[in-house]
């Protein structure tokens, strides 16, 4: 972890190259960038938007540039987007933001462009489909 400010909407954390995540070509391992990538979006939200449930509904990561140094993940959560996901569940109750961010090389190159929707919901959502699945088996509740 390098930085956390602004109550979570600003991340920084370093991802070492090491010699687990060196690949053949003597750069990060996409699997590695995916991971640390992938709860960044939504541990902000669940922090800014406490009361929900928040996931990662999904995640691509478009590798532009070989990341053969320490990277580091910068993410920030920006006005706008605060206050369209605050909008969305002011008048739906729910909000599927999508984010950009990357991973930067030490020379201050973008390698790994990140694209992140994350789902918020009510507390005790439940996919449609689950509860359908449950009602199938006659286990719902009425």
């Amino acid at each position: 972890m390098l930085e956390i400010s602004n109550q979570g909407r600003f991340i920084r954390l370093k991802l070492p190259l090491t010699m687990l995540s060196r690949n053949m070509g003597d750069s990060m391992f996409g699997g590695y960038q995916a991971a640390v990538a992938d709860p960044i979006a939504a541990i902000a939200c669940a922090k800014i938007f406490p009361g929900h449930e928040v996931w990662t509904r999904s995640q691509h990561i478009d590798f532009r540039h070989e990341g053969n140094s320490d990277l580091e993940l910068r993410f920030e959560l920006d006005e706008k987007t605060e206050h369209q996901i605050r909008d969305d569940l002011a008048q739906k109750g729910r909000s599927t933001p999508t984010f950009e961010y990357g991973f930067y090389r030490k020379d201050g190159v973008r390698c790994s462009k990140i694209i992140n929707v994350v789902a918020i919901r009510p507390k005790g959502y439940q996919l449609r489909r689950e509860v359908d699945k449950k009602v199938k088996k006659g286990i719902a509740s009425e």
